[in-house]
């Protein structure tokens, strides 16, 4: 499969295909991880998110202590995942090699920065909490541009986040980035509404059949069932990925996330390519589906809709 097509620089809002601006892009002016904010902030900010927008904190930074800045190299990765990880309740990161002090303060620095990233979800939406669950963590020291993929692991497309092997089972994947290179800046794309993307590729996917899920789950191609949600969002995933004219023409709008800079998306539902890059954070967050308050946006009120059943069955 050929290479996905290069995209200009420009980051002036386009327009989607029914015709509205496309500026998902949403500046906010806080500064700490735990910030003082309005009950009116406070509902203004979960509708931009589950509407699908960026929320972007230009200076909301994450300060290393003294030596950590070492961990900007990637010779901290162990070569074999793009990734330096931490499961929520593991006390060693994984995909790193160093001595045991090394070991010991990559392990200090990706818990701070998971600490402060679920201090930072907790106050900016309260009503969250009891539904959500912290998830892996990960620090990615390595250049994203020019690394060696599959297209279906190549993250320079647009894409929503869906998982082979771990079904969500209508979980939501909130995410908290963080630029950490001191000097270039992280560069992404983000393209139309969930709904607009859905409407173009949901009638070329097509459902499980009978004794699927538990079959897979026997062979341990997957860790739980799969469900028709995450059947469905596989396949959205891949069908965006493979189609380069649709990666080429869709309304999208790239942005350079600075050094030092912050952002929260729901990754599930947010068409999203990270072109360029290297040195950033990322917590992942759960997100049992009855927090949302959104049920128009959301990738499952929009796949209900059109298939015309529900995709969660209690």
């Amino acid at each position: 499969m050929p290479a996905a097509p290069a995209i200009s620089n420009a980051t002036a809002p386009t327009r989607s295909a029914s015709g509205r601006s496309l500026d998902l892009i949403r500046p906010q002016p806080y500064t700490n991880w735990a910030p003082q904010v309005t009950p009116e902030e406070r509902a203004t900010l979960r509708r931009e998110l589950e509407q699908g927008a960026v929320l972007y904190f230009p200076n909301l930074k994450f300060h290393f202590e003294p030596g950590e800045d070492r961990f900007l190299d990637a010779r901290y990765s162990d070569g074999k995942s793009k990734n330096i990880n931490l499961r929520a309740n593991d006390t060693a990161v994984r995909g790193a090699q160093g001595t045991q002090q090394d070991l010991s303060d990559l392990y200090t620095l990706i818990r701070r920065y998971a600490d402060n990233s679920e201090s930072l979800i907790r106050t900016l939406f309260p009503e969250y909490i009891p539904h959500m669950t912290r998830a892996g963590t990960s620090l990615r020291p390595s250049e994203i541009a020019g690394r060696p993929v599959s297209w279906r692991k190549d993250d320079t497309r647009l894409h929503v986040d869906s998982f082979p092997s771990n079904p969500m089972l209508g979980k939501r994947l909130l995410r908290v980035f963080h630029n950490i290179d001191p000097a270039a800046p992280r560069v992404w794309r983000v393209g139309e509404p969930f709904g607009d993307f859905a409407q173009k590729f949901v009638p070329k996917t097509h459902g499980m059949w009978p004794g699927q899920a538990a079959l897979m789950k026997l062979l341990h191609i997957t860790k739980r069932k799969r469900s028709e949600y995450d059947h469905r969002m596989l396949q959205l995933h891949d069908l965006a990925k493979a189609d380069l004219d649709y990666q080429r023409d869709v309304p999208q709008q790239e942005f350079h996330f600075p050094p030092g800079s912050t952002w929260i998306v729901f990754s599930d539902q947010l068409l999203h390519a990270a072109m360029r890059g290297r040195a950033m954070m990322e917590q992942t967050i759960y997100l049992e589906p009855q927090a949302i308050s959104d049920h128009t946006h959301s990738p499952e009120a929009v796949l209900s809709r059109m298939l015309g059943r529900p995709m969660l069955v209690s």
